[in-house]
């Protein structure tokens, strides 16, 4: 059975009349002060925070997540419900510790045993709202939290509100028993920080043992900063501890900024049959609140200030949101970059092939050499280059086989390339997104290797880009006499030698790589180009093919690419998002200025 003992009362008359004060006409605001602007402004918030999306891993999207259920919480639960009836019940919501005793509490307060008390944790399941039988169509309205299902008897469903009257309760005022705020039953925990922010009063109640606790401090500091009018009951005092525990708590409620929360002490004592406290002990925060119930200015002031407060926290609270959505954006640009940066690697291996020889190398030169002729070719080839032209003709003409085997071995050399870049810039960025914990996320093990498909596009990449430097040869070799000697061999013949030339980027001055892998089978295709083109259509030809060549990579690559940046689109919020946020909290803030509802805002803001 639980114990207490005498009364002792830590606080006078209500000071909460006293710390609100009424308005400056000494009246209640009307339903219509902030209905012209403040709820607009406030469903478009609700409707911008709906919108924002936190989906890549950061330090600073679960709490954005977490905020941003919190607000839309709140708007749906009490803000907007409240803005539509300034006159409503005032909400007072009795939160605190496991075991604290606040289920007691509400059954002395209302003379009922309306919520259920025992020492099975946690004892309250759902929350439990009792009123005056006057107020309860309000309350079963559902226009505040209407997240909550209405019942009418006690529930397992922490998603349900058991709704109570009684008449012992004054009009005006209602109380909700909320579940424990450190409850071991996370659903409760949240739910019971969901309905402190409906409140319109917060009565904290703690104990002599519990009142130091970090969590519950942790909600009195939140509390505080959305300026919800607070109420602390220190239960189950020890008679001969209570002016040191009550003085104590009291200077950190000071610390805190909360040292005109009035402050009740209730000392251990004794319930009767029904569970209920006595009326010595519970009498001065009755009459406090049968005062606070019976004062329409004080109720209002209640009222006003904890709206006020509450909408005041949304612009610095978005404001963070909107942070938190660039931090998303700078993050999906930086995933992107590393993306970019991998297979800019891969283009520039590519260029440098086109430079270094290495594609000279090997099968190419030995079927170059095939094709245009012994060494002896190379050894003639400045004193016979007025000849060079027929030669080149009639050989090609009569030895197809060659040429093809040229064509293949060019195509062979480009694929082998363009794979192994492909390959090592899936690598790279695959790599660079595992080293960052947004990046890993959106990873699978396949983004690590090249498109199963690579090598067939790869393939068709050469054969389209071959076929095309077969067009620009017949477009630059418009001579019809050219075209009516060299018939159909010659312009293939012609187009591998300008796809060997476009293997040296140096304007085939041999640089040493190029020496040492063949210069001669550039200078020669060049020789052959020269005889047949002259040296300035040589070099367009050369220029346009490898410019060519280079933009079908890139187009290949990007391809490769946008496996990972397809990733970074999905997760990556709107662009707009921030900039929306940021507008509609302005907004908001504008109107409440407006609004009046602030004991120190102006009627209206010049300038604003």
């Amino acid at each position: 059975m639980t114990t207490h003992g005498d009364p002792a009362t830590h606080s006078a008359a209500p000071a909460v009349a006293a710390r609100t004060g009424p308005t400056d006409a000494g009246e209640a605001p009307s339903s219509t002060a902030a209905d012209d602007t403040l709820p607009a402004a406030l469903t478009g918030l609700r409707a911008a925070i709906g919108a924002a999306r936190f989906p890549l891993v950061l330090p600073s999207a679960e709490a954005a997540t977490r905020v941003g259920r919190a607000l839309t919480d709140q708007l749906d639960d009490y803000l907007l419900p409240r803005l539509r009836r300034l006159d409503a019940p005032l909400l007072v919501v009795v939160g605190g510790s496991t075991g604290a005793g606040k289920s007691t509490l509400v059954n002395s307060l209302v003379k009922a045993r309306v919520s259920a008390a025992g020492v099975l944790r946690p004892t309250t399941r759902s929350p439990v709202l009792v009123c005056n039988p006057v107020d309860a169509t309000w309350f079963r309205q559902g226009e505040l939290l209407p997240g909550l299902t209405r019942t009418g008897g006690p529930s397992e469903d922490p998603r349900t509100l058991h709704l109570v009257t009684a008449p012992a309760l004054p009009p005006g005022l209602a109380f909700l028993d909320a579940p424990d705020i450190d409850s071991v039953v996370d659903a409760n925990r949240a739910l019971a920080g969901q309905l402190l922010a409906a409140a319109d009063l917060w009565l904290f109640v703690t104990t002599a043992a519990r009142y130091a606790d970090a969590v519950p401090w942790e909600l009195l500091r939140t509390a505080q900063a959305r300026g919800t009018v607070i109420a602390m009951v220190l239960d189950r005092v020890p008679p001969e501890a209570g002016d040191e525990v009550a003085a104590h708590l009291s200077e950190m409620l000071a610390d805190q900024g909360l040292g005109a929360a009035p402050l009740f002490v209730l000392p251990e004592t004794w319930v009767d049959g029904q569970g209920l406290l006595p009326e010595r002990v519970t009498g001065p925060l009755g009459d406090w609140f049968a005062r606070l119930a019976a004062d329409a200015d004080a109720r209002a002031a209640v009222v006003r200030q904890t709206l006020d407060g509450a909408l005041a926290t949304l612009h610095p609270t978005v404001s963070g949101l909107a942070d938190a959505i660039d931090e998303q954006l700078t993050t999906a640009d930086a995933l992107d970059e590393r993306v970019a940066a991998a297979y800019r690697g891969a283009q520039r291996t590519v260029e440098q092939g086109l430079s270094d020889g290495r594609l000279l190398r090997g099968e190419v030169l030995a079927r170059w050499q095939e094709l245009v002729g012994t060494g002896e070719f190379f050894r003639t080839l400045e004193a016979r280059i007025g000849r060079l032209r027929d030669r080149f003709v009639a050989a090609v003409t009569g030895r197809p086989a060659p040429a093809a085997e040229l064509r293949v071995a060019i195509e062979s050399q480009l694929v082998t390339l363009l794979r192994g870049v492909a390959s090592e810039a899936a690598e790279n960025a695959h790599t660079a997104w595992r080293a960052h914990p947004a990046g890993a996320e959106l990873l699978d093990p396949e983004l690590a290797h090249p498109s199963p498909d690579l090598s067939e596009r790869a393939e068709r990449l050469v054969r389209d880009w071959q076929r095309g430097v077969l067009e620009l040869v017949r477009a630059e070799g418009g001579d019809k006499r050219f075209v009516a000697r060299t018939a159909a061999y010659a312009v293939n013949a012609t187009g591998l030698a300008v796809m060997v030339a476009v293997f040296a980027s140096t304007a085939f001055i041999p640089t040493g790589l190029e020496v040492a892998t063949g210069a001669g089978t550039t200078v020669a295709a060049q020789a052959v180009l020269q005889a047949i083109f002259g040296d300035q259509a040589v070099r367009t030809l050369a220029g346009r093919a490898r410019t060519d060549l280079l933009a079908r990579v890139r187009a290949l690559l990007d391809e490769e690419a946008a496996r990972y940046l397809a990733r970074t689109a999905a997760a990556r919020p709107a662009a707009e998002t921030a900039e929306a946020l940021r507008r509609a909290a302005d907004r908001v803030e504008v109107a409440r200025r407006r609004s009046g509802l602030g004991l120190d805002a102006p009627a209206e803001e010049d300038g604003r």
